[in-house]
């Protein structure tokens, strides 16, 4: 369903991004995993237009690079960013709004009902300003905002960065409850034992190149990746 080819990204004379290829089954699970800089942020950004790139990135045969970011959003690929990244002033309604900038206003009132009946925390804080919630609940109003366009495909990147471990299993719960409607999910995650419970491939990232790519046992079954990901 979304296809990377030669995907490179440089931010001045740093190459961030080297030229790396692969490829996202439809309602599959795929992780990119390695350490901080290793390049994933980067691969995130530059398929949904964040950064210039050069190579490809295309969705069932829809060319995405250097498309802007709504037209991204328009072909079905939607992006929760490290770190949340909600508007803390706003309130969990308005930050939800603001996800569906691209629909019409009863669009955006019907997929909000549907979202508050799913998740009931967005009711109960629809009000309150989204930067008075605990990290996992922003976590969860930023993954609802990228789900108002109704993506076929979610990229997030690093979900449980900041959280607790209760929590982090919270938001696996709900990741997993999306694959199983259909959903294709694209993961940057440093928590490579999240990522391997979580998906069904991983992507191994050092220095912006893939060094090692397969399920998590193949991956997970390398001793020396093992000791470094898991220190076991």
């Amino acid at each position: 369903m979304l296809k990377i080819e030669n995907l490179e990204v440089r931010y001045g004379r740093t190459e961030a991004v080297k030229g790396i290829s692969f490829v996202v089954p439809d309602s599959s699970i795929v992780a990119l995993i390695g350490a901080n800089g290793a390049g994933k942020t980067s691969t995130l950004n530059a398929i949904t237009g964040l950064v210039p790139a050069r190579g490809q990135a295309s969705k069932d045969g829809t060319i995405l690079t250097n498309l802007t970011t709504d037209n991204v959003v328009r072909c079905g690929v939607a992006q929760v960013a490290q770190g949340r990244q909600l508007f803390s002033q706003m309130s969990v309604r308005e930050n939800l709004e603001l996800g569906g900038f691209l629909r019409k206003p009863a669009e955006n009132h019907r997929r909000i009902r549907e979202l508050m009946d799913r998740f009931p925390l967005l009711a109960a804080r629809a009000d309150q300003a989204a930067g008075t919630l605990s990290g996992g609940e922003q976590q969860i109003v930023a993954i609802c905002r990228a789900l108002m366009s109704e993506p076929q495909i979610l990229l997030i990147d690093e979900p449980c960065l900041g959280l607790a471990p209760i929590v982090i299993r919270k938001v696996a719960a709900i990741l997993r409850d999306l694959h199983r409607a259909g959903m294709t999910i694209l993961l940057a995650e440093q928590n490579a034992p999240f990522a391997t419970r979580l998906a069904d491939r991983l992507i191994l990232l050092e220095n912006g190149r893939i060094s090692a790519e397969g399920t998590p046992d193949e991956i997970m079954g390398q001793e020396d990746i093992r000791r470094s990901y898991l220190g076991a």
